[in-house]
Formats: structure tokens, C-alpha cells, sequence
């Protein structure tokens, strides 16, 4: 999550001018929040939504942000918010839980669409969306996202060591799975 050089531009244009700042922000990290949320929620019906939902939060407390993170990690921590928030208004809410849905991304259009890549990538993701909630998440945030322990501490709200320990077992259990697989 190295955007320093590009978040101090989008600051400065920020406090210079709020629309066209904005407008950057949401031109420059609309992909990469919405891919982050993806991984978490699965369903791009609700990436839309919870990416939707972060920047309405960005743009209502844009003011309150003290550069004390990176622009990215705290447009970051406001993205990994929404998902966990939709995710858990789903659980409440469904009769389908996440852990049920590498069924239907197997047999699915929209999971060949999602999983865009060879055999070994869907075998990645599918054991990916077997995993525990928070295991899942820490797993997406560091591999995908490579985003430091530090920040995804931050981001979480959790100790470091607790991250390294859900992203070490998170590894174990991928890998025994494509191992059996």
C-alpha cells in the first residue's frame, strides 16, 4: 500500500478544491477498494454497494482526515468497514451463509467471470471462501492487497501478532486443501 507521492497530490487537491479532489480520489481508488471489498463480500452486487457506502463516508468526513495514516489506509480501513458491516447485516439476514457460496461459484457463470484465471486460480479461490471470516479477510488483505501487518492492524483494529497468526493458519489450511484437493 505504497500511494504516498499520489495520496499527498490528492490531499493538497482536496484542500485546495473539495469536488475535484474528490473526483481524484474516487478515479484513482475506485478499482483497487472495490477488488478489496470483492474479496471480502464475494458478491459484486455487494462490493457495489459497500464501495458505494465508503465513498458517501469519505466524502462526509473527508474534513476529519489528520494524515496521520496514508490517504490509502484510511480510504483502506473505511472499505474493510463496509464489507465486514454488509457482511454481517447478510449473515443476520440470509438463509446462505459465505462458507456455502464456493458451490456456487464452482458451478456458476459469475464465479468464471470472478475467478478470472486458470484451474489453479479457482482452486485458489474456492479454498480461499472456505475459511474462517477473519482468516479470510487477513489472507485477502496481506496476499492480495500486500498491505503491511502494521496497517492492517489499523485497519482491523487487532495486534499484529494476531494477524500474523490468522494469516499463517490461513496459509496452513489453503495449502492442505489444494494439497487434497
Amino acid at each position: 500500500m505504497k500511494n504516498s507521492g499520489t495520496d499527498d497530490n490528492i490531499s493538497d487537491l482536496i484542500k485546495a478544491d473539495l469536488n475535484k479532489g474528490f473526483r481524484l480520489l474516487v478515479e484513482t481508488y475506485s478499482q483497487k477498494l472495490y477488488w478489496h471489498i470483492r474479496r471480502l463480500v464475494i458478491l459484486h452486487e455487494d462490493a457495489d454497494d459497500a464501495l458505494q457506502n465508503t465513498f458517501i463516508n469519505v466524502w462526509k468526513s473527508i474534513g476529519n482526515f489528520r494524515s496521520e495514516s496514508s490517504l490509502y489506509t484510511w480510504l483502506y480501513t473505511i472499505a474493510t468497514n463496509e464489507a465486514l458491516t454488509l457482511i454481517n447485516k447478510r449473515k443476520r439476514n440470509a438463509s446462505v451463509s459465505i462458507d456455502d457460496l464456493s458451490g456456487y461459484f464452482e458451478s456458476s457463470q459469475e464465479g468464471s467471470t470472478w475467478f478470472d484465471g486458470d484451474e489453479a486460480q479457482l482452486k485458489l479461490q474456492n479454498a480461499i471462501l472456505k475459511l474462517p471470516e477473519k482468516q479470510r479477510i487477513v489472507f485477502n488483505l496481506k496476499y492480495y492487497g500486500d498491505i503491511t501487518y502494521e496497517e492492517m492492524s489499523k485497519v482491523l483494529k487487532t495486534s499484529e501478532g494476531a494477524l500474523k497468526a490468522s494469516y499463517h493458519h490461513a496459509v496452513k489450511k489453503i495449502e492442505k486443501m489444494l494439497i487434497n484437493d
